[in-house]
């Protein structure tokens, strides 16, 4: 009888232990879901944008070149080429390269790091006119030199700064879904890249 009553103190404190050891083990389980699914659901926003294109532009231009053949210091005939161009200018940002952490606890999204845009210039050039003569001819080797100077003019042309600027301004309107969606998990924003605070985000 007295072995009875000290063995059933012994068992219901065993009980005990396991039930709050199973219920502190529930309690970290729940956590670490939670981090995983705010983790999952904002990640998986990047990673739909993928490669963003943030920023299109177009541009033309006309350029005439001239060919001039001399004999003792004197013009005899000129010859020309006119050529236009069309330029595609592209800014764009590859957001896998985005590195973010998720702090579940702390309720914090925080930006580490930027991918750096990927400007992209495509110069296409057509000879819209060719002046030729039979003293005088325009080579092969003339044409591509044009062409080539034409696509190298197009591309000194466009102002790399400004559309890196633009496209940034443009990649944060797009990110802001993201942080929209943050926001909404009531989660703060941490940048700690120290970029979008200039932006006003």
């Amino acid at each position: 009888m007295r072995n009875l009553k000290l063995f059933i103190p012994f068992v219901a404190g065993i009980l005990l232990m396991v039930i709050l050891f199973f219920s502190f083990r529930s309690c970290l389980k729940v956590s670490e879901k939670t981090e995983k699914s705010d983790y999952y659901i904002l990640t998986n926003q990047i990673s739909k944008m993928n490669k963003m294109v943030v920023l299109e532009q177009d541009f033309s231009a006309m350029q005439k070149t001239k060919f001039g053949y001399e004999f003792l210091g004197k013009e005899m005939t000129s010859n020309s080429i006119i050529t236009y161009t069309r330029t595609n200018a592209q800014v764009s940002y590859d957001l896998n390269k985005m590195k973010m952490e998720v702090d579940s606890v702390n309720k914090k999204l925080i930006i580490t790091d930027l991918p750096t845009a990927d400007i992209r210039i495509t110069p296409s050039v057509e000879i819209q006119s060719l002046d030729d003569s039979f003293i005088n001819r325009i080579s092969e080797k003339d044409i591509k030199k044009v062409q080539q100077k034409a696509k190298q003019t197009a591309i000194n042309s466009v102002d790399q700064n400004k559309l890196r600027n633009e496209g940034k301004q443009q990649l944060m309107e797009n990110l802001n879904n993201i942080f929209v969606l943050a926001k909404a998990l009531n989660y703060k924003i941490e940048d700690k890249t120290g970029q979008l605070g200039v932006l006003g985000l």
